[in-house]
């Protein structure tokens, strides 16, 4: 199933499940799981994707993959690296990513987000692994300079407009295997898959919800493999993945 929330023409927001080339409109929150289908539907070309959850927080993994350990000169974490992004910094499909002014150096990371669909607290990796609702796509972009500069990930990491996510969200489907890349104009900059992460999806769900409580609609990002690189102004990113689909975003 591929979930999605949607603006109409009359800038009403909805939710609903993709059929074809039409929008199967629930009356409630697909994560509300007292929402059911309605006898309505909408052409897909005629509403516009929004990020598909307005989540509490983003919980983000670094250091997952390990040539992009590589590329950044780290040593490998002995254990799972987390940090966070604000809600303030996700947008959807098709939305532009404002460059900021103070950073000479934006770059894309092209990653698999996990979409939780139940309350996660001191699970155990069963447990988290049945409280996922399902995944889509994302982008950590990151002023890698201030990054770099900082010493640690805060400011880097949550600009506004930093964590495009979507189109949907894709359930039932296996995300150990899946092909993953990032195109900038066009051109592949990165492509690994997410059967080389260094820590599966369930470990670091119940890694994470030791330190803190995961709630519905909450995201998680899984680590970018290697080839991250820099954007400008006018460009296109797009985040592709195996069984999900594309994450299509533009540089302001």
């Amino acid at each position: 199933m591929r979930y999605v929330r949607f603006m109409n023409h009359e800038k009403e927001i909805g939710f609903g499940f993709v059929e074809g080339e039409q929008v199967h409109l629930l009356n409630g929150s697909f994560l509300d799981p007292k929402s059911k289908p309605i006898d309505a539907w909408l052409p897909l070309d005629q509403v516009s994707l929004l990020a598909p959850v307005e989540p509490h927080k983003v919980v983000c993994i670094g250091l997952n993959y390990a040539l992009h350990i590589q590329e950044l000169k780290h040593s490998l974490p002995e254990d799972p690296v987390i940090f966070m992004k604000p809600h303030s910094s996700v947008i959807g499909p098709g939305s532009e990513i404002v460059y900021p002014k103070i950073s000479k150096r934006v770059d894309h990371e092209a990653e698999l987000a996990v979409i939780i669909g139940a309350i996660i607290k001191d699970a155990t990796e069963e447990e988290a692994t049945k409280a996922i609702f399902g995944y889509t796509c994302a982008n950590d972009v990151t002023a890698r300079d201030l990054q770099m500069k900082d010493g640690q990930w805060t400011r880097g990491k949550s600009f506004d407009t930093f964590c495009p996510i979507g189109p949907w969200v894709v359930t039932d489907i296996d995300p150990s295997k899946l092909d993953i890349q990032c195109l900038l104009n066009g051109v592949v900059k990165q492509s690994s898959n997410t059967q080389n992460f260094i820590n599966s999806i369930p470990k670091l769900l119940s890694f994470i919800s030791q330190v803190m409580t995961l709630l519905p609609g909450d995201v998680v990002l899984t680590g970018t493999p290697e080839g991250v690189g820099p954007m400008q102004p006018g460009d296109e990113v797009i985040v592709r993945i195996e069984s999900i689909g594309e994450l299509r975003n533009y540089i302001k």
